[in-house]
């Protein structure tokens, strides 16, 4: 099948090599020449485990291309996938004007029956404008369909590839068979393909993500408390995750959460609700207590130490929101550094991959160390930040030996504490005791 996928991100760009390593020829578009042109060199903008690979073998079987150029992508698609941002507004809500300006390009291009799949993550109801912009510009035959997608940053080629479901919204049964051919490749049963309306499927992208993201606004705040009346959080969440009715994924206390979808999906689903009368109270608490969880460690160290932090060095292991990414969206070691520098301290950061991306982001506020053993060897603190595989099986002998400092807080709960002490840290995780 004839595939286009316009934008090259991060969800245009893993879709696009996916649905080409399924068999299909896939032509994806960007506006944006530089990107078009790394992509013709094998060159990956963004980091994902695997990518790369997938990307390169399928440019070789001639099954995937990259292109600045929109009517040559889809004047011959059956399916033309929408994948381009939708960052947030001021108020939160989800700005569409790069959907609804691509939408209008594609009707004014198809030349037979096309699917036109909206696989931006868009507030509901954005389904019906791109249709009716289509219904204005167009007589060709088609229909719009909402595939929102459900990739986790770090595993997203295993989780298209073996997805828990697909959703897709349509009332079409001419799109539901396009559709279905599509992802027939990576489902071991048709029925994880679940066809919703279109309505529905907007919402389930959103609310999806809503709940993951109330599950660890909510064992933070426990975890908080634990640290109030001396209970330990890894063994309250092992009590609690053992409930098969609550399960013990998304329950890991921590630093908050970031990246590119949770911030901004609850915030539009809080936006939805306020423009259709219906305040979501709970998600207003999640984004409270996550926008609080974020400066955890720095209020730690201001606790210890005063208000004044001039002359003291902290070094950050990890910067990148989460592990096996280079994504600094919305990542809590912004506000660590905001407030440390604020404070009057040095900061110098650690991370595998987020080095680039880091150094857009703050600049020079942070001295960028090439290994962790330089950024821990002079700091006079210690913070994990992110949960890197690389951390996690530091030895604390070996963390020892490699610093002066013994003052360690552990963002992540990554570290024993028992361990920890024994090698002579003063050591401070999550809700732990």
């Amino acid at each position: 099948m004839n595939v286009a996928v316009i934008g090259t991100g991060y969800v245009g760009l893993v879709a696009g090599a996916c649905f080409a390593h399924g068999g299909n020829r896939v032509t994806c578009v960007d506006i944006d020449k530089e990107k078009v042109d790394r992509l013709h060199r094998g060159e990956i903008p963004i980091y994902e485990p695997g990518l790369d690979a997938v990307v390169l073998d399928n440019v070789a079987a001639g099954r995937l291309s990259f292109t600045t150029d929109l009517p040559s992508a889809v004047n011959d698609a059956a399916a033309v996938f929408i994948a381009v941002g939708t960052p947030p507004q001021e108020d939160g809500s989800a700005d569409l004007r790069h959907v609804l300006k691509v939408a209008a390009s594609i009707a004014d291009q198809i030349r037979q029956y096309t699917v036109v799949v909206v696989k931006s993550t868009v507030p509901i109801g954005t389904c019906d404008k791109v249709r009716a912009i289509l219904q204005e510009r167009t007589k060709v035959p088609f229909d719009v369909v909402s595939n929102p997608e459900f990739l986790k940053e770090g595993a997203a080629l295993d989780d298209f590839f073996h997805p828990d479901r697909v959703v897709v919204g349509t009332e079409s049964e001419k799109a539901r068979v396009v559709m279905a051919a599509l992802y027939a490749p990576f489902v071991k049963d048709p029925s994880q393909v679940l066809f919703f309306s279109v309505r529905s499927a907007e919402m389930t992208k959103y609310a999806a993500n809503a709940m993951l993201a109330t599950r660890i606004s909510f064992i933070n705040e426990v975890s908080n408390l634990c640290e109030q009346v001396g209970a330990d959080i890894s063994e309250v969440r092992r009590g609690i995750g053992s409930d098969s009715r609550i399960g013990m994924p998304f329950l890991q206390a921590g630093i908050g959460y970031g990246g590119s979808c949770f911030p901004k999906d609850v915030k539009a689903l809080v936006m939805t609700g306020r423009a259709n009368g219906h305040p979501m109270e709970i998600l207003n608490a999640v984004e409270s207590v996550n926008d609080q969880q974020k400066s955890a460690l720095a209020r730690k160290l201001l606790a210890k130490w005063g208000e004044d932090l001039k002359g003291r060095t902290v070094a950050l292991l990890g910067l990148a929101f989460k592990p096996d990414t280079d994504d600094m969206r919305e990542a809590p070691s912004i506000v660590l550094v905001r407030m440390l520098r604020a404070a009057g301290a040095s900061v110098i950061a650690y991370d595998p991959v987020a080095k680039h991306t880091a150094q857009i982001e703050m600049q020079d506020a942070v001295t960028y160390a090439d290994t962790w053993q330089e950024a821990v060897a002079d700091a006079d603190a210690i913070l994990l930040v992110t949960e890197w595989s690389e951390f996690r099986a530091l030895a604390p002998e070996t963390l020892a030996a490699a610093t002066k400092c013994r003052l360690v807080y552990d963002g992540r709960n990554a570290w024993e504490p028992a361990a920890m002490r024994k090698a002579g840290f003063e050591y401070w995780g999550m809700g732990r005791v």
